[in-house]
């Protein structure tokens, strides 16, 4: 590709429009003969550092910062004033601009991005669109499941890198998809991942704690949400959530508001009604339209969650009558209050739970109080991830202290951290409340399956979907559904045999 063809916006100097670029990197180690590399400055190191490692393995050129004051090297040097920002413009130039050719919707809140975009998803798919989806979970391009190929074998991000970004978009273009559902994260919006993107519409879920070891406090995580919202054409505002009315009063875009606790929004929640275990039932309200939703999905989070799918869905055209079939036919998402069936044997429920956040786990425990019977225990097993926000640790340990009847605490990706140490700070919130401390995260699991007594309730909380484990030895593989059948059917057989 030209370099004026890939650097739309970006100077170059007179008589190098037409050099040939090979590709574009961003990691010196990966640049091959004729490569743009991008230096970045990174949160660990400086990709300034290796612009003299990129043009001895052969780059055509190097984009810098404009402040950027070391030694420049005998090379094309193109200059600019976010690499960041121009990472995202550079990787979608490359790939034949993907962000232009689909209808791509956002999802950001610190919880229920996830459910929402599969929420969309199920919508759109029933109305015979071709979708995509790009999240925690996986990313799919019209029903295939697409790898999502990370640099670092040790990160789980939610918005992959530009490189990856766009590269996946573009797949998608070739799949023939149409809408694009992107859960977008506070991280990638600071760091300029999706800068590339205007989006159709974004979504906002909530924001409560969480991240804080990134952003330093709540007002500049919000003010990283923030962004996508003047990046964007609809707003789709949650204003249940204290910052969502206060995201409502700062949008420049169109908007519309939900509620599922009764304020005045232009999408209402009505008439809810809980079936526990098998779901909830409510009237959706709005101006021009009127109609019920089922999901059985159990747990108040989902009345929230599907009232914004059904609002931005109906806000695009959708009609009622596909969005009430979509969202009563989707039985889940993975990992998110995700029952474990373990067949009749079984006297005691296991749900798998991505809950990692104080105001997560709190939903999860008041579901699962919500829907026990008389005289059945909740039983929450859980931690809290190494090298990540520590003040959150004791606020979880005091909120599972009040909401669940028995605790059990264990490792969670302790990462470079000693588990220990994890477990002692969330310790400090559970007080004189039964509970027990395992760090090993199988053995406790298997301890919690042997324990059960009939009709508990035991929630795995924090891995959700996730089938690994890291520690300091790095990243392995972990099924907790897989550990929990297997310890399932090793105890019926002990107690068959007693």
């Amino acid at each position: 590709m030209k370099l004026s063809e890939l650097c739309v916006g970006i100077p170059i100097p007179e008589g190098f429009e037409n050099t040939e670029i090979a590709g574009v990197k961003t990691d010196s180690r990966r640049v091959s003969e004729g490569d743009l590399f991008i230096c970045i400055r990174g949160l660990k190191t400086d990709g300034h550092l290796y612009i003299q490692d990129a043009v001895t393995k052969g780059a055509a050129a190097v984009l810098v910062c404009e402040d950027y004051a070391g030694e420049l090297p005998d090379a094309l040097v193109l200059k600019t004033k976010d690499t960041r920002r121009a990472a995202a413009l550079l990787y979608n130039a490359w790939y034949g601009d993907p962000a232009g050719k689909l209808h791509i919707i956002a999802v950001t809140g610190t919880n229920g991005k996830t459910s929402v975009t599969f929420m969309l998803r199920a919508i759109f798919e029933t109305a015979l669109y071709r979708c995509g989806i790009i999240g925690t979970v996986n990313c799919y391009s019209a029903g295939r499941r697409m790898e999502n190929r990370f640099v670092d074998p040790l990160s789980n991000m939610t918005t992959p890198d530009p490189e990856e970004l766009y590269r996946l978009l573009a797949e998608m273009v070739k799949d023939g998809v149409e809408y694009v559902f992107m859960e977008v994260t506070s991280h990638a919006l600071a760091l300029h991942k999706p800068d590339a993107i205007r989006f159709d519409a974004a979504v906002f879920t909530n924001l409560t704690q969480d991240h804080l070891d990134f952003h330093g406090d709540m007002e500049n995580y919000f003010e990283a949400k923030k962004r996508l919202f003047s990046m964007c054409e609809l707003a789709v505002v949650n204003v249940d959530d204290t910052y969502g009315s206060l995201l409502k009063d700062s949008l420049s875009c169109s908007w519309v508001t939900c509620s599922a606790k009764g304020r005045p929004a232009d999408y209402a929640a009505t008439q809810i009604c809980d079936h526990g275990v098998d779901g909830n039932e409510y009237r959706l309200v709005a101006a021009d339209k009127r109609f019920t939703v089922r999901t059985p999905i159990p747990g108040a989070f989902s009345v929230i969650n599907t009232l914004q799918a059904a609002a931005l869905a109906s806000a695009m055209g959708i009609s009622p009558s596909v969005i009430m079939t979509a969202l009563g036919s989707l039985s889940g998402v993975d990992g998110r209050m995700e029952r474990v069936r373990l067949g009749v044997f079984a006297d005691y429920s296991v749900f798998i739970d991505y809950a990692h956040t104080p105001d997560a786990l709190e939903n999860l425990l008041h579901t699962a109080r919500g829907i026990r019977k008389a005289g059945e225990r909740v039983v929450l097993l859980f931690g809290c991830g190494g090298d990540r926000d520590k003040t959150k640790r004791k606020k979880m340990g005091e909120i599972a202290a009040a909401l669940a009847d028995f605790v059990i605490l264990t490792s969670d990706n302790s990462r470079s951290e000693d588990p220990m140490k994890i477990l002692c700070d969330i310790q400090k919130g559970m007080g004189k409340s039964d509970y027990v401390i395992l760090p090993d995260r199988r053995r406790a699991i298997e301890f919690a399956i042997r324990e059960a007594h009939a009709g508990d309730i035991l929630l795995l909380a924090g891995k959700g979907h996730e089938e690994y484990e890291i520690d300091r030895s790095g990243k392995r593989f972990f099924s907790e559904k897989q550990i929990v059948a297997e310890a399932a059917g090793k105890y019926r057989s002990e107690r068959e045999i007693l």
